[in-house]
């Protein structure tokens, strides 16, 4: 939720009203000009790039014959990482500011004729205000990896059993076997060579998971340049030659996992760069979780924990909003009931030795 960040995807061409994410962005300013408060919003004419998945919700209301694009979006654009959406300037106005906001993406809903507004990867507190304001609830799950003060990467396995513990010592040790080397490439080290290799292994992985990948090169080489030492590259190197890797965000406590490739296939080269080393510069840095990413069970095993995150929505037309509000009731208990079977399945020793961060 950076400007930085936010910049660099519409600069470089990857947010903009030809693929699907028209910026709409909404400000609170008051009589002086003085920004109050604001929410990177988009018109949306698809529902891809989200990663809060409401194509059932679009396919049954349009059979119906209504129309569920254009929608609001209020996110960071390919970025399933929770954060905050409504920003608002602390103060004597900041109640009032926040009510504005929110009011002002209904209007901007009405005004551009769209369905619904949907705001995702919220922090719990907001989740829950707007619930009480009327939006429709969701809750859906991640996997995160949490620091409980780890000094070594071997300090992270005495918690596991046994046999995880062996089973993770086995796939770090196979990952690097045929003389896979890691580096570690951070803000100004990154060469625009650098970001060459990484792009081919983004398109790669683009091509074969999504059709038609979101980023373009451009974005890279910006977002390099603009944030600086909040980007970290993990990338394997063999003979010389880079061979796949995975780019991270450094926040103030998490390191935010996203993207990963390879031109080469490895056995267990995945969990190697995307998690373990993850967990390792987490570590070595002092950054109490790591977000790697949506889905993916096979974290789990890895020692990554199953962690709730949040979205709210709101939905012009009475009877979509009735026909989605039950069935979040229903999908917020399923939710509930595998993540408690998740929690069960936890690699960690029994009876002690679960991280508390």
């Amino acid at each position: 939720m950076s400007h930085a960040f936010l910049a660099a995807l519409e600069e470089s061409g990857c947010v903009r009203a030809e693929t699907g994410w028209a910026p709409a962005h909404v400000l609170v300013e008051d009589g002086a000009g003085a920004l109050l408060a604001c929410a990177p919003a988009y018109l949306k004419s698809h529902s891809q790039g989200e990663y809060v998945f409401d194509h059932a919700w679009a396919d049954a209301y349009e059979r119906a014959g209504g129309r569920y694009y254009p929608k609001v979006q209020i996110s960071v654009p390919f970025t399933p990482a929770t954060g905050p959406r409504l920003l608002v300037r602390p103060g004597a106005r900041s109640d009032e500011a926040r009510a504005t906001l929110v009011a002002g993406l209904k209007a901007l809903r009405a005004q551009a004729g769209a369905s619904s507004v949907h705001l995702t990867f919220l922090p719990k507190a907001d989740w829950e205000r707007l619930g009480g304001e009327g939006f429709l609830q969701r809750i859906d799950q991640q996997f995160h990896w949490l620091n409980d003060g780890y000094a070594t990467f071997d300090a992270f396995l005495d918690t596991l059993a046994s046999r995880k513990r062996k089973t993770i010592r086995r796939e770090r040790r196979d990952a690097l076997a045929p003389g896979i080397e890691i580096d570690w490439v951070r803000g100004a080290e990154i060469t625009e060579a650098h970001w060459d290799a990484f792009y081919d292994f983004y398109m790669d992985t683009g091509s074969r998971k999504w059709g038609r990948p979101y980023l373009n090169r451009r974005f890279f080489s910006l977002v390099g340049e603009r944030l600086g030492e909040r980007v970290l590259l993990i990338l394997a190197r063999r003979e010389g030659r880079h061979v796949a890797g995975a780019i991270n965000f450094i926040g103030d406590e998490t390191l935010y996992g996203r993207n990963w490739g390879c031109i080469e296939d490895h056995p267990f080269l995945h969990f190697e760069v995307c998690y373990y080393q993850a967990i390792d510069f987490a570590i070595a840095n002092g950054l109490k979780r790591v977000e790697a990413g949506a889905q993916g069970e096979h974290k789990l095993l890895r020692g990554y924990r199953p962690v709730e995150t949040y979205s709210a929505h709101h939905i012009a037309d009475r009877g979509l909003a009735r026909a989605v509000a039950d069935y979040l009731e229903r999908e917020r208990a399923y939710v509930g009931e595998i993540g408690e079977e998740l929690e069960a399945a936890l690699p960690f020793k029994r009876g002690g030795g679960e991280p508390t961060a």
